[in-house]
């Protein structure tokens, strides 16, 4: 199946995206405020808190995550809500760990 305008990307897309930046994460779809990206961190997650609501689908591995000061245990197949300002990370991952990362809505986030 081909690569349908900004509607449809294939994971293959994601991953050669992100074998091709130095960053851990990859922009593979968009549209108005939405945003999926394929996150890969890489020793440790350096993020800081974002302007808008997200959420982690974990795609692969396992991993402990910090949202807000609350701890819990990841792994493949598990859904995160983040909202928009809140301070989080994922913490000791396995070496196998990525998450796809969906980001939409207004700066500050959704009432």
């Amino acid at each position: 199946m081909s690569e349908q305008g900004n509607w449809h990307a294939s994971l293959a897309k994601f991953e050669q995206g992100l074998a091709s930046v130095d960053v851990p994460f990859f922009t593979g779809l968009a549209h108005g405020s939405m945003t999926v990206e394929l996150f890969r961190p890489q020793g440790m997650d350096t993020q800081t808190p974002h302007m808008q609501d997200e959420l982690y689908l974990i795609r692969s591995g396992s991993s402990s995550f910090l949202r807000d000061g609350e701890r819990v245990s990841v792994a493949a197949g598990d859904v995160l809500f983040v909202p928009a300002g809140m301070d989080h990370r994922f913490e000791d991952f396995s070496d196998d760990f990525d998450t796809w990362v969906i980001f939409w809505g207004p700066e500050g986030g959704e009432e």
